[in-house]
Order: structure tokens, then C-alpha cells, then sequence
């Protein structure tokens, strides 16, 4: 028995270590006298960093933990890495940004790692019961982090949005979860599986089905699921909306992608076909919903709901590459995300943020070195050639024309022509409008993230390899 319960701690190592490494932080800012803050923040910093490094180097193969429930393999820790790369990113960018916006908390950093923690039991779930703990424990950070900003009616509002609508998607979840139990006897994946392998999928678990795709939607803002992101993006502080837009997105895919390929592998068709409406209304919505948008932090709101429903195609193939396809995306989307937020984070005036799509008038002339990483990456959001947004389109096309999903590939190839508009729109306005006054200089960190984000859009076919084939490893490791 302690042989076992030493083997369950070594799988489950990085989320030990960066549980109790956020509390001994919370203890710390609570009982140390004068600003903890700083002292917090690279606290924070390090125990993601140690925590990625226990993932990477916590050993090899598949893994299992506490009965089944906690499963470590290739893909759980790639996904986990990029979600503690995301969060690492997201604490970075809010040193500077909250000390002037007056909004600087100690618990800012102690409720991103917490959130973390939630995200990597996500990724590992294998079990509903599992699945539910690791998602509320990120949900209900995040619905803190929304509203962290009290002196903000905008913020508060987003937090109690983001509440109130996250309450009734997890409502959702459980119930769906119930009646999967109900039929088929057991929470756990492997036995969820053997059940569908041996009697098929009733009436009754189409329904629980149904209702467990409808509370994960939720979670990645797929239509119609998504009333809540336009609002919180906008209303949230941009290093929170940065965070929420890429770290939590990487970890409810992952969970996504597990929850249909592990326990409902055996009944893809009765699950596709709702996989495949989902997408195709998110690329739409998100084509078409940001055209007339005038607010940068809505715009990429709706930019984000259109990204979710481009990954999505890859699911919706049902294949080893379809998921190949939605981690290769992933990768590249989150890295696109935070750099664009960084760009986001750089539109200061005077000390004062400005979020309007206006204000980035004529700014090449400016500031020459913003603009053409800011012009880079939204090509890159739009797909276009060589940049890594369109390999990331790519792969995920691919693998639906592969598994014959062809109108789901010539819808998703139109609405990123569409989508295409407002992101060159952008690009037209920073290089060819009459220049508005300059912004202020931009902070170390986000100059950092905004050009390593950049470069790696640019670059990407040079070092594309090693990261498609560690995406098919993790691809692999689910079947």
C-alpha cells in the first residue's frame, strides 16, 4: 500500500509541489509586513518554473494515479507545459501593468498558480469526478482574477458575469455526468469505454453526452456557449484577459480532446456530428461577429471564439492526426495570443490605457518595431503563408479533408477569409492612417514577449519539426 501511494505522489509531483508552494506564498504576503507583492511575483515565477521541470522531467511512458483517476502520458505533459508556459507569460506581463493601474494584489500571482494547479488536474483527468474537481478549481480562481480590480465597475461586472454564467455550465457538466454514470456504472474513462465497446450508446448517454460537450464549451468559449467572452475580455484587466485567453484555452482543449478520444472513442459518429455544429457556428460567429467591433480586446475576444472553432476541426476528424492537428494549434495559438496581448498591453497614452482599434493610427511611423510585430501577428491570426498561423490552420484542415469531412473544411477555409478582413484592417490602420499621438515606452517584459512572440510566428518553419513530431507523440499517447 505505501508502495502505491509513493508511486500515486510521483505522478501527481508537479501539482503537489506548486499546491504547496502557493499556499507557503499566500502564507508569506498575508504575515510579511510591508508590500509582498514583488517578493510574490517572482515567487510565482519560480514555482511554475520548478513545476515545468517536474513535468518535464518526471519520466516517461503512461502513468496512472490514485486508481485510474490521474493520468500522466505524452500528451498530458506537453499540454501542461504550454499551460504553465502561459501562466509563467501572464504573471510576467502584469508586474508593471497593475502597479500603475493601482489594482496591485499579492494574490494576484497566488490565484493564477492556484488556477494552474486546476488546469494540470484538467489535462490529467480520468475520471468525471476528477474532471469536475480540476475544472472548478480553476474556474473559481478565475472568476476571482476577472474582477480583481474592485475600484473597477467594469471588472466587477466581468467577474460577476463570468460567475453566474460559469455556475450554470458547471451545473451543465454534473448533470451530464450523472447520466453518463447512470448508464453506464462508472466515473472512470476505462470503464466508460468497455461499456460503450460491449452495449453501444443509448438514448439516455447521448444525453449525458450532449450535456458534458455543452459544460466544456463552455470553458473554451465555442459557440453558443460563448455570451461571456466579449464582456470579460473587455472588462477584465489585459494581463488577466491575456492569461484567460491562453493558459485556461490550452487546458479545457485538453480536457476536450481526452474526454471524446478516451471514454467516447468507441461512439465518434454520435459525437462528431455535434463537434462539427460547434465549430462550424464559432469560425462563423467569429468571422463575421468582429467585423464591427471597434474595441481591440473585443475584437480579439471574438478572434479567440473563431480560433476555438478552428481547432475544433480537428477534433471533429476523430483521428491520432486530427488531435495532432489541435496541438500543434494550440502551441501555435497561445503563443500568437500572448503576443498579441503584449502589442495590447504596449497601447499606453500618458500613463492611461486605450483599447480603441483607432488609437493604433499611423503607428509604424511611431514606433516602427511595435507595428511590424503587431502587423506580423495578425497575418499570422489571419493564416497567411509562412507564418505560424497558417501551418496551424493547416494541419488542423488536413486531418478533417483526411477523415472526409470536406464541407467542414471549405467552411472553415471561408470564414478565415472573412476573418481575414478586420485582422488586415488592423494592419491597414497601423501603417496607412494619419499617425495618432505616440504611445508611452513600452515596459521590459512586454517589449520581451511581444518580439520572442514574433519571432516565433516568423521563424516557425525553420524549427517546425520537432514540434509537429512531438504534437503526433502526444497524438499518439491518447490511442
Amino acid at each position: 500500500m505505501w508502495l502505491l501511494e509513493q508511486a500515486d505522489a510521483v505522478a501527481v509531483l508537479p501539482e503537489i509541489v506548486l499546491a504547496i508552494l502557493a499556499m507557503a506564498l499566500l502564507m508569506f504576503g498575508v504575515f510579511r509586513k510591508g508590500d509582498a507583492t514583488d517578493s510574490v511575483t517572482l515567487g510565482a515565477l519560480i514555482s511554475l518554473g520548478l513545476a515545468a521541470t517536474l513535468v518535464i522531467w518526471g519520466g516517461e511512458g503512461r502513468e496512472t494515479a490514485f486508481n485510474g483517476a490521474f493520468v500522466v502520458d505524452t500528451f498530458a505533459r506537453v499540454m501542461k507545459v504550454l499551460a504553465l508556459f502561459g501562466s509563467a507569460v501572464a504573471v510576467a506581463l502584469s508586474v508593471n501593468f497593475m502597479k500603475r493601474d493601482g489594482s496591485q494584489r499579492f494574490e494576484y500571482p497566488i490565484l493564477i498558480l492556484l488556477a494552474t494547479v486546476g488546469m494540470m488536474m484538467m489535462i490529467s483527468a480520468n475520471n468525471l469526478i476528477a474532471l469536475y474537481m480540476g475544472l472548478e478549481l480553476q474556474s473559481l480562481a478565475l472568476y476571482v482574477l476577472a474582477a480583481i480590480n474592485r475600484d473597477s465597475a467594469r471588472a466587477s461586472e466581468a467577474g460577476l458575469k463570468y460567475f453566474v454564467l460559469g455556475a450554470l455550465s458547471s451545473g451543465m457538466l454534473l448533470y451530464g455526468s450523472s447520466l453518463v454514470y447512470g448508464f453506464t456504472g462508472s466515473t472512470a474513462f476505462p470503464q466508460i469505454a468497455e461499456s460503450l465497446a460491449a452495449h453501444g450508446a443509448g438514448v439516455g448517454l447521448i444525453f449525458g453526452l450532449v450535456f458534458i460537450i455543452a459544460g466544456l464549451a463552455f470553458k473554451i468559449s465555442a459557440v453558443p456557449f460563448h455570451m461571456w467572452t466579449p464582456d470579460v475580455y473587455e472588462g477584465a484587466p489585459t494581463p488577466v484577459t491575456a492569461f484567460f485567453a491562453a493558459a485556461p484555452k490550452v487546458a479545457a482543449a485538453a480536457l476536450l480532446v481526452r474526454t471524446m478520444v478516451g471514454p467516447f472513442g468507441h461512439v465518434v459518429p454520435d459525437w462528431q456530428q455535434i463537434i462539427v455544429f460547434v465549430s462550424i457556428a464559432s469560425m462563423a460567429l467569429g468571422a463575421f461577429a468582429a467585423i464591427g467591433q471597434t474595441n481591440i480586446k473585443r475584437l480579439l475576444a471574438y478572434s479567440s471564439i473563431g480560433n476555438m472553432g478552428y481547432a475544433l476541426v480537428g477534433l471533429a476528424a476523430g483521428t491520432v492526426e486530427g488531435v495532432q492537428g489541435v496541438v500543434v494549434y494550440m502551441m501555435i495559438y497561445m503563443i500568437m495570443t500572448l503576443g498579441t496581448f503584449a502589442c495590447v498591453i504596449a497601447m499606453r497614452r500618458k500613463g492611461f490605457m486605450v483599447e480603441e482599434i483607432s488609437d493604433l493610427s499611423g503607428l509604424a511611423r511611431n514606433n516602427k518595431g511595435l507595428a511590424f510585430v503587431f502587423a506580423m501577428l495578425m497575418f499570422s491570426l489571419a493564416g497567411i503563408p509562412p507564418l505560424a498561423g497558417f501551418f496551424a490552420k493547416y494541419f488542423v484542415f488536413l486531418a478533417a479533408v483526411k477523415a472526409g469531412l470536406f464541407t467542414l473544411s471549405i467552411i472553415g477555409v471561408v470564414t478565415s477569409v472573412v476573418g481575414a478582413y478586420y485582422y488586415l484592417r488592423i494592419v491597414k490602420i497601423i501603417y496607412f492612417d494619419e499617425p495618432a499621438e505616440c504611445f508611452d515606452d513600452m515596459d521590459g517584459e512586454v517589449r520581451l514577449v511581444a518580439y520572442a512572440s514574433g519571432a516565433f510566428i516568423l521563424l516557425f518553419v525553420l524549427f517546425a519539426n520537432p514540434l509537429i513530431d512531438l504534437a503526433a507523440q502526444a497524438a499518439q499517447s491518447l490511442y
